[in-house]
């Protein structure tokens, strides 16, 4: 049985969603330009590679889901391997190899006669950095856009930061040659505590004070969930005005560089998600499982691959400026796969 039934809980701001994010990023390539110094006082707001204006921001976004975490429900995740095992196999064993083979593809073929040699191995190796790193903060905005079950997507998330944690160098060192690649720990560590303990932590209080001596807890929890969601969706649109006015000037300085980078990391995020979004179709996943299961891997872990780009080969470099790029690509391209996939849930069982 399916669930064909319009998408439930789409309120105004996510209904037009796409609009605001167009406006968002046209305000903040102006913004970066007219009032540089603004976005420069907030980008010098960073520790360990992670941007602190930022992380509040993906706290605010991320807070509501963790709300409706219910852990009773944990302990029926393994019953349900399908999501994870198409998300493991997705996430370290297809896309940082097809992000590789399409880094190469464009930079040292179709592009070949357009950008020097240096500069194509300097970005394909930030696209390759970015390719290891699926997400960790943005898919729980992803898959609450989409319904996703929040318990469910919470273990696809720590389940990919534990693989992270001994797979994230040597497929890196493997697919850029480099033997001596140092993981920036202190990145990784503190964006797992900002995006998901810290967060997980406030949800789950505030969960157990909505439910305590309440007959109704579940009406309760949706009840606050439904007041705080206009906040997530604000603390996204912040998120896009900042982070197109740190790249503003870069952006109008050389947009078709820009544009090139862009095209190899476009087709790797629409590649992917249909990799996984047909895998977990045939595999009959339910449409709560397998929107999140598809998106965790379109995503990226954008702050790692930015560290560690910069770590090893410069700030000014052409590998950081691609994980940049990579910044810039995803949101778009993230909100137009979250539309397809409310559009096409009747693909999936509902449970």
């Amino acid at each position: 049985m399916t669930d064909q039934s319009a998408p439930a809980g789409i309120g105004f701001f996510e209904k037009w969603l796409s609009l605001w994010v167009a406006l968002c990023i046209a305000a903040g390539i102006g913004l970066g330009v007219a009032v540089p110094g603004l976005f420069e006082t907030a980008a010098a707001l960073e520790f360990a590679s992670v941007n602190l204006v930022v992380a509040v921001l993906i706290w605010a976004m991320v807070y509501p889901m963790m709300v409706n975490v219910d852990f009773a429900s944990l302990r029926q995740i393994g019953e349900r391997p399908k999501g994870l095992i198409i998300t493991v196999v997705v996430n370290w064993l297809i896309k940082p190899f097809t992000m590789a083979a399409l880094g190469v593809l464009f930079f040292e073929v179709l592009f070949a006669d357009m950008i020097p040699p240096g500069d194509a191995q300097q970005y394909i190796a930030g696209l390759i950095l970015l390719g290891a790193a699926p997400c960790t903060a943005m898919v729980f905005v992803w898959s609450q856009l989409t319904r996703g079950d929040p318990a469910y997507t919470l273990v696809q998330v720590s389940v990919n930061d534990v693989i992270m944690i001994f797979a994230f160098a040597p497929i890196v060192a493997l697919l850029l040659g480099v033997t001596d690649i140092v993981v920036p720990w202190d990145t990784l560590l503190l964006s797992v505590a900002l995006y998901v303990i810290i967060p997980l932590a406030a949800g789950a209080l505030t969960r157990r004070i909505l439910t305590a001596n309440n007959s109704d807890g579940e009406a309760a929890v949706a009840r606050f969930t439904a007041k705080v969601k206009p906040f997530s969706v604000i603390g996204l649109l912040a998120t896009v005005v900042l982070l197109f006015g740190f790249q503003g000037s870069v952006i109008l300085a050389d947009p078709l560089l820009i544009l090139l980078i862009a095209i190899p990391l476009i087709l790797q995020s629409y590649g992917i998600f249909f990799i996984a979004y047909f895998a977990a179709w045939a595999w009959r996943t339910p449409y709560n499982v397998a929107a999140p299961c598809a998106l965790i891997g379109t995503s990226n872990f954008f702050e790692l691959a930015v560290a560690v780009a910069i770590s090893l080969f410069g700030l000014n470099s052409g590998a950081a400026l691609a994980t940049v790029v990579g910044v810039l690509v995803e949101v778009p391209v993230m909100l137009s796969l979250v539309a397809f996939a409310n559009r096409t849930q009747h693909w999936f069982p509902s449970r």
